[in-house]
């Protein structure tokens, strides 16, 4: 666009009257006025915002590529300076854990993200849900947290953020959780996120690199939710499927903390950026075990395989697939883009002890808890099987 440029009056101009002297300078200062106004009030209006058209990526699925974070990670992974320190980051595990006194662990975690879906308050409580899922996926407790925010200030208005927050809140009561503050920043794109405390006593911690040759893999929700929440942001999901994917990205894992008290569930972690296959393999390659993996058990939210007959999935797909591949047999053109799909807030993946499958499914059942069995740890070499 041209702006009109500024005119001063002309010697002959200053002998006529201020009212007929010509200026543009008044028609430049209500154009900048209006440009303005508009900018910040074009998102004032609940009902017109879509907080994922503010960002590339969206969820857990705006994470690190695997080989980029090995590439940032290198010679800096928390080994054995700290005899205290239980879990590091060496096992790209879920949460560092840390012992007290008294056989009790404080479990620390920060998660965050850009927008998976265009409400604001949702948005606050899928992602206090999603940093929440780390603590119950070492099989704690969690307890106290911070706010991780960043806000464009000017293209988004105040009130959306508090929107977050008050989502955030929402979860944070559901769990137990106290939200006793943050630090914010004013970012181009927007992200929220949680960092978390959590305890477990020590006997009851449960990390990913202690599963076994033996061990049945089960998972406590169905995938899919970078299929459709890319289908929300392309707007093509469909309002029953939507109430589907919020169903689950609000759910708290809360079923960690209880398995956490069986001693024959051998290890655990949540299933989120880089997909089913991607944690599983950090499972194998953390234990020395490999993964059987049956495709026709894995449950997939609904109109998962719709939209990925219509090629509708997150560009972090491919990201996973090429970092999965190659330890992964069975991985096809047509599994591939469920079992790579990014997941945000996913269920947990536990493995069981093999002698103890029939009472696992029986507890889970009266706590209420969806388990769903999808395969079986064998002796290995870090790697997987697709049958």
């Amino acid at each position: 666009m041209i702006y009109p440029l500024v005119k001063f009056p002309s010697e002959k101009q200053k002998d006529k009257k201020p009212h007929e002297t010509k200026c543009n300078c008044y028609f430049i200062f209500v154009f900048f006025l209006v440009k303005l106004t508009n900018a910040h009030c074009i998102y004032e209006n609940m009902n017109e915002i879509k907080l994922t058209q503010f960002s590339k990526g969206s969820g857990c699925g705006c994470k690190l590529a695997p080989e980029d974070l090995n590439i940032i990670l290198n010679g800096l992974y928390s080994g054995d300076e700290n005899k205290k320190l239980l879990v590091g980051n060496n096992c790209h595990d879920d949460a560092a854990v840390y012992e007290l006194e008294n056989d009790e662990c404080l479990i620390s975690t920060t998660d965050f993200f850009t927008p998976i879906v265009d409400d604001p308050y949702d948005f606050g409580r899928i992602a206090a849900a999603n940093a929440i899922s780390d603590v119950y996926a070492m099989g704690g407790s969690p307890f106290l947290a911070l706010a991780i925010l960043g806000w464009p200030i000017g293209k988004i208005a105040h009130e959306h953020a508090r929107k977050v927050m008050e989502g955030a809140k929402t979860i944070c009561r559901e769990a137990g959780v106290m939200l006793a503050g943050g630090h914010s920043i004013d970012a181009p794109e927007p992200f929220f996120g949680l960092s978390v405390n959590g305890r477990a006593l020590k006997t009851h911690l449960k990390k990913n690199a202690t599963t076994k040759a033996g061990d049945i893999i089960y998972i406590t929700k169905p995938i899919g939710s970078g299929i459709l929440s890319t289908a929300l942001k392309r707007g093509v999901l469909n309002n029953e499927h939507y109430a589907e994917l919020l169903k689950h990205l609000t759910e708290l894992n809360k079923a960690g903390e209880f398995f956490g008290t069986l001693s024959e569930v051998t290890a655990m972690t949540d299933v989120t950026g880089f997909s089913l296959l991607g944690h599983l393999l950090e499972m194998c390659n953390a234990s020395g075990t490999h993964a059987e993996v049956s495709n026709a058990s894995i449950p997939l939210m609904s109109g998962v395989e719709k939209l990925t007959k219509q090629f509708i999935y997150p560009d972090n797909t491919m990201r996973n697939y090429k970092a999965i591949a190659p330890n992964c047999v069975g991985l096809t053109a047509q599994n591939m883009f469920t079992l790579c799909d990014p997941q945000t807030n996913g269920g947990l993946m536990v493995t069981v002890n093999e002698n103890f499958i029939a009472e696992f499914e029986k507890l889970s059942s009266e706590n209420n808890i969806f388990v769903q069995r999808i395969g079986k740890m064998v002796a290995g070499d870090g790697s997987i099987t697709i049958y």
